[in-house]
């Protein structure tokens, strides 16, 4: 199994904060976001190499610090995507299959965003996404409060853990439960990305994807707990740096 890790966005919802760096490399409680998500992959006994998606831009950067980390306790390989700019970006689901395709991923891939940030291992999430056959997971969060709900894509789903329904920042949210940056994608399901690009010509969000596959075939929603932060804006940022050691 692979791990991609997402960080080809430019963060201009915390500039000036992150304009000369990438929000991935952000600290918070003495290690960078990145650092924080490598971690949570270290307890995957399946993983052979974690792959991060970067842009033109922090790809110096990016590939900097990937020197300092490389084989611990996995290979790590830093895809420069080409954009320099947030016009030029190729979105989420873009910078998943510029990777399939550069990198020839033949394995199962999971994804996650450099950007989330929580305590809960993922090796229940593994466990539980491995026993879906060919379905793709996301990793879903009970945030507790319908008008927070407003901010993210929220998922209803069945006992099974089947989803039922994703409404991407609804004004009236259904439920409180949320969809993470979190994705596994069984090498089965590859096709369903190259399907949805050629259907909606639609690049940008994962959330976007999910809304159209779950309509087509089954996807499954597998609840975190503990502490889980978005890092997309100042506020979350500060509020990540307060509350997350503690």
């Amino acid at each position: 199994m692979k791990v991609l890790i997402l960080a080809g966005g430019y963060g201009t919802r915390l500039y000036p904060l992150i304009k000369d760096i990438p929000k991935a490399l952000l600290d918070v409680s003495g290690k960078t976001l990145v650092e924080h998500t490598l971690d949570k992959c270290a307890a995957i006994q399946s993983v052979d190499e974690v792959l991060v998606v970067t842009n033109a831009k922090f790809y110096d950067l990016m590939s900097k610090w990937a020197e300092g980390r490389n084989g611990k306790p996995f290979p790590i390989r830093v895809i420069n995507d080409g954009t320099r700019t947030p016009e030029e970006r190729l979105g989420a689901i873009g910078d998943i299959l510029f990777v399939l395709d550069r990198c020839q991923v033949s394995e199962d891939l999971l994804v996650l965003g450099s950007d989330n940030l929580y305590d809960q291992g993922l090796t229940d999430f593994i466990q539980f996404a491995q026993g879906k056959g060919s379905a793709v997971t996301v990793g879903a969060y009970d945030v507790e409060s319908l008008e927070a709900a407003k901010k993210y894509g929220v998922i209803e789903l069945d006992q099974a853990g089947r989803m039922l329904s994703l409404e991407e920042k609804p004004a009236q949210p259904r439920s409180s439960l949320i969809s993470m940056c979190l994705y596994y994608y069984p090498r089965e399901s590859f096709p369903m990305l190259r399907s949805f690009i050629t259907e909606t010509n639609h690049t940008d969000t994962t959330g976007g994807y999910i809304q159209w596959l779950y309509k087509k075939t089954a996807v499954y929603g597998f609840k975190f707990s503990g502490k889980w932060y978005d890092i997309g804006s100042l506020e979350s940022y500060y509020d990540a740096q307060k509350h997350f050691a503690t």
